[in-house]
């Protein structure tokens, strides 16, 4: 019986994959075409493949300024959404095991927000040296994301945290730190625009190097967070029975903890805060394939990428050439989810 169930999770697994794969690729064409500027199919292929070869066609396929559309602005967006998804939608899985709370989310427990207060703070108040150059918003807001989430868990209790001092504590920090960041754009009107970015989540700034750097940043986190499936398992067993197994809980819920947010900051320092992936994908996915962290990681990430796309894809072309914050469209889909598991959660205590 075991046998078989193992089995039909493998094979839901890689269908999982396969199709968000597919959906993956053919949005993100679409995307590219997408836009005040008109992009053929067969233009936005040639564009992409003579860069790839030799670079920009001059026997009239298309323009320059076309080119320059796909290669400079909505490509670079496009993977960099993809990065921020699967960065986001894992981080909330390790989220969920290590705090053993359905509802854990770096938005929702305020980790992004932390994050861009960070940033807005080490920017604003000329903390970042010019030498650090790219690298110095992601050490920011890491500082402010870790800062954030020592506090969150000081204050609902340290390593005996419940489910609802921690949730009540990480969205009162949210609210916190909203209120801080307001008061940083109100004492600097003039940086206004650089601090609001920040605040709703935007894509719009993308380039080749800001995708290099958060690339990077995802590799070194997500890749010691997927080889950490076991320890992530054994995470959502009570405190007794894991540590009776041989795991330091309270070791790996620091390290796992760290990492996460490590990952998280990196996106919000160049992407500002978007919420909702990291609660959206994870559970999407248990609801296939189920819990089990070896395959629930990598199938997240490729469920939030898909996510964050689509996300990002309607955020600039649903209200014709006015673009949306993508952290808008993220949190109208991601809110009523929060909702019926906070439901759900409360129905299941009165039981």
């Amino acid at each position: 019986m075991e046998s078989t169930a193992g089995g039909l999770q493998r094979k839901l697994t890689l269908v999982l994959i396969i199709v968000t794969s597919i959906l993956i690729v053919a949005l993100a064409f679409v995307s590219v075409m997408m836009g005040p500027a008109e992009i053929s199919p067969g233009q936005a292929l040639a564009i992409i493949a003579d860069s790839l070869r030799h670079g920009v066609s001059t026997d009239g396929a298309y323009s320059a300024s076309q080119a320059y559309i796909v290669m400079n602005l909505r490509l670079p967006r496009i993977l960099s959404a993809l990065v921020a998804g699967a960065v986001l939608a894992v981080s909330g899985a390790v989220f969920q095991s290590v705090f053993r709370n359905p509802m854990a989310d770096p938005y929702v427990l305020g980790i992004s927000s932390g994050a861009s207060f960070g940033v807005a703070l080490a920017s604003l108040g000329g903390m970042i040296p010019a030498w650090a150059g790219s690298w110095g918003l992601p050490v920011s807001a890491w500082l402010g994301a870790m800062a954030t989430a020592a506090l969150i868990m000081f204050l609902a209790g340290g390593g005996g945290w419940s489910k609802t001092s921690l949730l009540l504590t990480g969205v009162a920090m949210n609210y916190l730190l909203s209120a801080a960041i307001t008061l940083l754009m109100y004492l600097n009107q003039e940086h206004l625009d650089r601090v609001l970015f920040w605040t709703l989540g935007s894509f719009g700034s993308s380039d080749w190097t800001k995708l290099s750097v958060m690339a990077a940043f995802a590799v070194v986190t997500c890749v010691p967070l997927l080889s950490m499936h076991r320890e992530l398992d054994m995470m959502l067993l009570d405190e007794t029975t894991a540590t009776s197994s041989g795991l330091s809980t309270r070791a790996w819920r620091m390290l796992l903890l760290a990492i996460a947010t490590a990952s998280v900051a990196s996106v919000v320092s160049f992407c500002g805060v978007i919420g909702f992936i990291g609660l959206m994908a994870p559970h999407l996915v248990r609801m296939t394939i189920g819990p089990g962290h070896k395959r629930l990681l990598p199938c997240s990430m490729i469920v939030g990428a898909f996510l964050m796309l689509l996300s990002d894809t309607l955020a600039r072309t649903v209200m014709g050439t006015t673009e949306l914050p993508v952290g808008v469209v993220t949190s109208i889909a991601g809110a009523p989810l929060f909702i019926i598991l906070l439901r759900h959660t409360i129905s299941r205590r009165r039981r």
